[in-house]
C-alpha cells in the first residue's frame, strides 16, 4: 500500500507521524508539499488555547480532537525531547470586559484553570473586569516541525517538494491521499468554504516575559524561546495580504504595551504576516473516492483549521489516520 500525505505544516506532518506509528512497515508513505519551510504553522506561536465555541462533527468528536491533541503535546513536553521538539509547559492571564464562556475543554484537559483573584487583575493596565488564570502547553513550531522533519525521514518517509495541480493526478501512485492542504484546499478541491483570515505578528525581544496574556481586540503576548515573544494580533477576513501594514504594527505595538507597559523596552526583532486556513463549517473531516481513467484512490481529508492547526492538528490527524485504516480495510 502506499500513502501520500499532502502538505507540510503541522498538521500534514503530525498526520505522518501517526501513520508511521500506526502502520509501521506496511505502507510506503510519501509527504508531498510545495514548501515545508515557509507555511502558516512557522509563524502561529504555538499556545494550546482552545475557545469554548471551537466545533467538530459532533461532541464526541470534538473533545476526543482535542484530549487527544493535548495527551500527544503532553507525552512530547514528558519525553527527553522535549527541549529539541519545542514543546514546554506556559501558564498566563487572559482579560477581557466581558465575562468569559464555561470552557470545558480547558477545565477538563489543562492542569489549572481558574477565575484571576482581584489581585491578578491588577497585574496588568486596563482596569479589567473579568480575567482566567491557566496553566497550559506552548509549541514553538520553529523546533517541532523541524524535529518532526527529522524524525519522518530518518523513519524512511519521503518528504517531497512538488505543487500539485489535482488530486487525481496522484491516483496512478497512491492508494490513499491525506489532504492536510489548508488554504491550498480551496484549489485542489475546489471548496468554497475555504476562507483566509490574514494576521500580522510581531516578534520583540523582551526576556523578561515569563508568563502570556491575552486581552480583547486580539491582543496577546507569548513569551518563546531565546527572550523572543510574541506580540500580535488582528484577523482580516477574506484577506490573502501579507505584506507589513506599519499601522497595524503601530496599533498591536499600542495595546501590547498598554497591557504591559515594560514593553516599551521590546526590540523588534521582525514583523510577521500569516493566512489563517479558515473554513465556515469548521474542519473537513472525510473520506471520498476519486478516479482518473483507470486508476483510483480513497482520500481523507483533514483541513481548515483556521487558527487552531498547531493546538488540534495531533487528535485530528489521529483521527483521520482511523478514516484511512477503515478505508484500507474496506478496501
Amino acid at each position: 500500500m502506499k500513502i501520500a500525505v499532502l502538505g507540510g505544516g503541522c498538521v500534514g506532518l503530525t498526520t505522518a507521524v501517526h501513520l508511521q506509528n500506526e502502520l509501521r512497515n506496511s505502507a510506503k508513505l510519501d509527504v508531498i508539499a510545495e514548501t515545508f519551510d515557509e507555511t502558516t504553522s512557522h509563524i502561529a506561536p504555538g499556545i494550546f488555547r482552545i475557545g469554548a465555541n471551537y466545533t467538530g462533527p459532533t461532541e464526541e468528536i470534538t473533545r476526543k480532537w482535542v484530549s487527544d491533541s493535548y495527551e500527544y503535546y503532553d507525552a512530547i513536553n514528558r519525553s527527553p525531547d522535549a527541549a529539541i521538539a519545542g514543546v514546554t509547559n506556559l501558564s498566563g492571564y487572559m482579560y477581557s470586559n466581558n465575562p468569559f464562556e464555561k470552557n470545558p475543554f480547558m477545565e477538563e484537559l489543562v492542569p489549572i484553570y481558574r477565575k484571576c483573584t482581584e489581585e491578578e487583575l491588577q497585574l496588568v493596565e486596563g482596569g479589567w473586569k473579568y480575567g482566567m488564570f491557566t496553566s497550559t502547553l506552548l509549541t514553538h513550531p520553529t523546533f517541532y516541525l523541524p524535529w518532526v522533519r527529522k524524525r519522518l525521514a530518518a523513519n524512511g518517509v519521503n518528504l517531497v517538494t512538488r505543487r500539485v495541480e489535482s488530486l487525481k493526478e496522484l491516483a496512478k501512485d497512491y492508494d490513499i491521499i491525506i489532504n492536510c492542504t489548508g488554504l491550498g484546499a480551496k484549489r485542489l478541491c475546489q471548496d468554497r468554504y475555504m476562507v483566509p483570515i490574514s494576521g500580522q505578528i510581531i516578534k520583540a525581544k523582551a526576556p523578561w516575559i515569563k508568563t502570556f496574556f491575552y486581552a480583547d481586540l486580539n491582543t496577546y503576548i507569548i513569551p518563546g524561546p531565546d527572550g523572543l515573544i510574541t506580540l500580535g494580533g488582528n484577523r482580516e477576513y477574506g484577506s490573502y495580504d501579507v505584506s507589513i501594514c506599519r499601522h497595524q504594527a503601530a496599533a498591536i505595538r499600542e495595546r501590547c504595551e498598554k497591557l504591559v507597559p515594560s514593553l516599551t523596552k521590546a526590540e523588534t526583532v521582525i514583523h510577521k504576516n500569516g493566512i489563517r486556513p479558515h473554513r465556515e463549517g469548521g474542519i473537513r473531516s472525510g473520506t471520498e473516492k476519486i478516479q482518473d481513467g483507470l486508476h483510483s484512490a480513497t482520500v481523507i481529508h483533514n483541513y481548515g483549521h483556521s487558527g487552531y492547526g498547531i493546538c488540534t492538528a495531533p487528535g485530528t490527524s489521529k483521527y483521520a489516520v482511523e478514516l484511512a485504516k477503515d478505508a484500507h480495510r474496506l478496501a
